[in-house]
């Protein structure tokens, strides 16, 4: 088996597509969702780029669609055509033909292929919401992997689950992803004299008195307590202490939505299974452990303090040195994002609530479309684009974890090396173990009226970040009311 290797080309090119590959976008600066590009009515769409055809024309034509997530900026479609022409050379019998559409058209793009019944083969990579904003366009895969005993056992077992969509089917093979955990800045634990949080999942935390306490809720909020200061040194669990006057912040869910915050205590959605507005009691049990650390245990910056000077840094809140611990995705875990910080930190295990411990997942997969003329030789692509001889290539041009096991220590002592050469500490096998508690159904996951539906929750989650005596329980109820009209409306 090759080793994993990055070439600093790799590299860049990985850092460049991997925020377009997951999403982004802003609300307050203690709120900020992960999203793709909406659909516009009226986009101008240009000619699809495509690799050059082989000379021979009797073959079955598969087209890969790219642009739902990275792959559509320039630096990566040359290497994207290099790599069809390496598979159109290594058979006779299938014509590989590439169509890359800048995203912020792709959408409406493919939209329009599916409804003329012109839809591509395979489609990707795509991240969750952008699968998801095609909900039952999808093969299910199910059948073929079985039909071609195709060997799933390099792969977690639940991660393959992960792209299990009930009444759908298997509809992705793990590719590149992105695993959730806690980063903390060890010098502010160093500074309290507080034991660094557990490196393993499950793993108990001690305490500076050697008491071992389980790592849950409860247990990470008397942690960041203690570790949000004043102005005059007092900790959050000081009588003394003057919320008006943080200088720094023990915790934040960064740059996620209402949705990751509620899947930090849980897996859930906002769609139950008929189709109707829900909130599930785990997700408003996060809303209020959210909300109360924002106005009433003051461990967490609010809409007012996250746009405090003193939590600007170039990675967000956390670079800035003034917060303690965040929960994220791996893709933070890179020098564009995080920023060449002057202080010490590494990797730790999520927290349990209830017993039970849930690291969401963002993870770029590749699909087949149910329109697909010819889903065989389209899932013979599939498997030889992920298959552990070739998959490697596809990950330098995109970025990402692989999601194959065997690949895995390969890539971390690379990317280490790579990213940051410096710090021979990490603890990357947290990032590893996380893979096994991956959220299904996934925070990403289709809701109808997708847009409305996303700027109603944000609106709701601005407003209490910004609102110290804002009404919790009729908020919340509010906010299932409005979604159930908007679930109405978009079923009409």
């Amino acid at each position: 088996m090759k080793s994993f290797k990055f070439t600093l080309l790799g590299l860049m090119l990985m850092f460049a597509t991997l925020i377009t590959a997951c999403g982004s976008g802003t609300t307050t600066p203690s709120a900020q969702p992960t999203s793709a590009p909406a659909p516009t009515e009226a986009a101008q769409v240009r000619q699809p780029t495509q690799a050059p055809a082989p000379a021979q024309t009797d073959r079955i034509k598969v087209r890969w669609f790219v642009g739902l997530g990275a792959g559509s900026d320039e630096g990566a479609i040359p290497a994207q055509n290099a790599f069809v022409e390496r598979f159109n050379a290594s058979q006779d019998k299938i014509e590989l033909v590439i169509e890359i559409v800048d995203n912020n058209v792709a959408y409406d793009t493919l939209a329009t292929q599916i409804a003329a019944g012109n839809a591509p083969c395979l489609v990707g990579p795509v991240g969750i919401r952008g699968r998801d904003s095609f909900k039952g366009a999808w093969l299910d895969l199910q059948p073929l992997i079985d039909k071609y005993n195709y060997d799933l056992s390099d792969f977690d077992p639940n991660l393959v689950k992960f792209y299990q969509v009930k009444e759908e089917g298997q509809l992705g093979i793990p590719f590149a992803i992105f695993p959730s955990f806690i980063i903390y800045n060890k010098d502010l634990f160093d500074e309290a004299g507080l034991p660094y949080p557990p490196a393993t999942h499950g793993a108990p935390w001690v305490d500076e008195n050697g008491v071992e306490r389980p790592w849950n809720m409860e247990t990470l909020t008397e942690l960041a307590k203690k570790l949000t200061v004043d102005v005059n040194g007092n900790d959050a669990t000081s009588p003394d202490f003057d919320p008006e006057k943080i200088v720094q912040f023990g915790w934040m869910n960064q740059w996620t939505d209402p949705r990751g915050i509620g899947t930090f205590f849980g897996a859930g959605s906002l769609v139950d299974e008929n189709g109707n507005a829900q909130i599930p009691d785990h997700w408003k049990a996060a809303w209020k452990w959210t909300y109360d650390g924002w106005w009433k245990d003051w461990f967490i910056p609010n809409g007012p303090y996250g746009g405090a000077d003193f939590l600007q840094g170039p990675g967000g809140p956390f670079s800035s040195g003034n917060l303690a611990m965040i929960h994220i995705h791996m893709w933070y875990v890179a020098p564009w994002a995080l920023g060449n910080v002057d202080f010490d930190w590494n990797l730790a295990a999520t927290p349990s609530y209830n017993g039970t411990i849930t690291a969401k997942m963002h993870a770029d997969t590749f699909g087949i479309l149910k329109g697909c003329p010819y889903p065989d030789a389209a899932f013979e692509v599939l498997t030889y684009m992920l298959s552990a001889e070739h998959v490697n290539e596809l990950l330098t041009i995109y970025g990402g974890m692989p999601a194959r096991l065997s690949l895995q220590n390969d890539y971390f002592q690379q990317y280490n090396q790579t990213a940051f050469p410096n710090k021979s500490d990490l603890n990357w096998n947290v990032v590893v173990e996380a893979m096994a508690y991956a959220d299904n159904p996934n925070h990403e996951s289709w809701m109808p009226s997708f847009q409305e539906t996303t700027d109603r929750y944000n609106e709701f989650w601005n407003y209490l970040a910004n609102t110290p005596d804002a009404d919790f329980e009729a908020e919340v109820a509010r906010l299932k009311d409005d979604l159930q009209k908007i679930f109405d409306a978009a079923n009409k």
